[in-house]
């Protein structure tokens, strides 16, 4: 019985030959292999170091570094579904740096970096080994611009702001002003646009008021007030109005729809003062003719 055994200490099985192993090569009755040494340090040197690169934080960067010398580097990039957002914006939201292994590639990091660009509704980015990223965009929507103070915001048909509007690109677009519009334009904006679509080419700017109701104006600087409610019927008043007497083409400033019983339209001083005149010279000329009578 070994001393192991007498001292109840007994090695597992599978250690058993290796010790045995281990104490002949120390007594000296083994000789070790040719080259054990060199094998030895090597093995000491390379596990020192993997160690210290593991510890350090550094393997991502070994990675790296090896397969992308290997034809793993990424040297192409097909970028998809990009109108508003220009390539380069995309690209460096990759943040490629020549070197860039497609095997340590983190594709959903870099989704989340494209979908915080502001047109970027949706973003999916594809590794295709050994060399190519695909990435793939959806814009968002633009439905208006929004004056807001002296800012213009380009908006969703949710009322969801995109980004600030700095150029001519998207002058069509319908112009909402003031607080709560983004929220409430979709509907009122596309029902004035379906059922009243000869006003609609006519009017330059949807006015919220008061976060309740809405003004028109138009492109003669006319200004329709329209009601907090019934607004479409107020429309189909002024759009009958305008068929029968073109009354949004005279000199007017305004015509208030907000009475349900009334429409009040506002002369332009130089036409008030002309009816005003009118008025003056017909009571001038009544009187005349009343005197006459008398006669």
């Amino acid at each position: 019985m070994d001393e192991g055994s007498r001292q109840g200490f007994v090695l597992p099985k599978l250690l058993r030959r290796p010790a045995r192993f281990a104490g002949r090569l120390v007594k000296g009755e083994v000789n070790p292999p040719r080259y054990a040494n060199a094998i030895a340090t090597s093995l000491l040197i390379g596990s020192s170091l993997l160690y210290g690169t593991i510890q350090g934080g550094h393997g991502p960067d070994v990675v790296k570094a090896l397969t992308s010398r290997s034809g793993f580097a990424v040297d192409q990039v097909h970028v998809a579904g990009n109108h508003e957002t220009s390539e380069i914006d995309i690209l460096d939201q990759l943040e490629f740096d020549g070197w860039t292994s497609l095997v340590g590639f983190n594709v959903d990091s870099a989704r989340e970096r494209i979908a915080s660009l502001p047109w970027i509704e949706k973003a999916s980015v594809r590794k295709i080994y050994p060399s190519t990223v695909e990435v793939n965009v959806i814009e968002r929507e633009p439905f208006a611009i929004w004056q807001h103070g002296t800012t213009l915001t380009v908006v969703k048909r949710s009322g969801e702001q995109i980004t600030e509007y700095t150029g001519r690109a998207k002058a069509k677009l319908p112009l909402i002003v003031g607080e709560g519009a983004p929220e409430h334009a979709a509907e009122f904006v596309s029902m004035v646009a379906a059922d009243f679509p000869d006003i609609a080419n006519r009017v330059r700017g949807y006015v919220r008021i008061g976060d309740r109701r809405w003004n028109l104006y138009l492109d003669n600087n006319v200004v329709v007030k329209l009601p907090e409610y019934d607004a479409k019927d107020a429309l189909a008043k002024i759009s009958q109005m305008e068929s029968e007497s073109g009354v949004l083409g005279r000199d007017i400033l305004s015509v208030d729809l907000r009475l349900a019983d009334r429409v009040v339209v506002q002369l332009t001083p130089e036409a008030a003062d002309a009816r005003q005149k009118a008025i003056e010279e017909e009571d001038k000329a009544a009187r005349k003719r009343k005197r006459e009578t008398r006669a």
